[in-house]
C-alpha cells in the first residue's frame, strides 16, 4: 500500500500541470485560486501553472462556443435544465449581443458572466460571432481573469504562512468555503436581476 501511495504522489508531482489543465476545464475559478495559494507555498512554477490554467479555461470556453454554434436550438432547449437557459434569457442576450458582442465577451469573462457565463459563450456561438474574434476576446479576458484569481490565492497563501500551525487547516477550509459560496451567491444574485 505504501508503494502505491508513493507511486501515486510521484505521478501527481510529474503530471501536475497536465492535471491543472484538465481541472481548469471543469472547475476553473476554484482551481485558479487554489493554484495561487499553492504557488505561494512553492508547489508550482508560475509560467507553466499560469499557461495550463488559461489553456484549460479557454478549452472549456471553446466547448461552450461550439455547443452554441453547432448545437441546435432544439437540443439546447431540450436540455435547458443543464444549461440554465430559457427562451426569454436567449432573447435578452440576442438583443444585447447584436449591438455589443465585443464588450459583452470581455466583460463576461472578467465578471464570470454576471451569473450567465456559459450562456454568454453559447450565445456567441448561436449568433455566429466570428471565431477569430471570439478567440482573441476570450483570451484577453482569460489572461486577466486567471491572473486575478491566482493573485487572490497567492494573497491567501501570504496570510496562511503567518497563521499558527493548529489553525492552518481551519483557515484553508474557511477560505475555500467562503470563496465557493461567495461565487455561488454572486451568481444566483446576478441571475435574479434583469439583464
Amino acid at each position: 500500500m505504501t508503494l502505491f501511495f508513493h507511486t501515486l504522489v510521484t505521478w501527481i508531482e510529474s503530471s501536475k500541470y497536465i492535471l491543472l489543465f484538465f481541472g481548469a476545464i471543469f472547475e476553473g475559478p476554484v482551481l485558479m485560486m487554489a493554484s495561487g495559494f499553492l504557488y505561494h507555498l512553492g508547489e508550482f512554477s508560475f509560467l507553466p501553472m499560469y499557461c495550463a490554467l488559461v489553456a484549460g479555461d479557454f478549452t472549456a470556453d471553446i466547448g461552450w462556443y461550439c455547443l452554441g454554434r453547432y448545437g441546435t436550438h432544439a437540443f439546447i432547449f431540450k436540455h435547458s435544465h443543464l444549461f440554465n437557459i430559457t427562451e426569454e434569457t436567449l432573447q435578452k442576450m440576442e438583443n444585447l449581443f447584436k449591438r455589443y458582442h465585443q464588450k459583452i465577451l470581455i466583460i463576461s469573462k472578467l465578471t464570470m458572466g454576471f451569473g450567465f457565463g456559459h450562456i454568454v459563450l453559447m450565445v456567441a456561438g448561436i449568433f455566429k460571432v466570428p471565431f477569430k474574434k471570439y478567440v482573441i476576446l476570450n483570451l484577453i479576458g482569460g489572461f486577466i481573469w486567471t491572473f486575478f484569481l491566482i493573485s487572490v490565492g497567492y494573497f491567501l497563501g501570504n496570510i496562511y504562512v503567518h497563521i499558527p500551525a493548529p489553525a492552518k487547516i481551519a483557515f484553508i477550509c474557511i477560505a475555500f468555503l467562503v470563496f465557493v459560496f461567495g461565487i455561488r451567491y454572486l451568481n444566483n444574485y446576478l441571475k435574479s436581476k434583469e439583464i
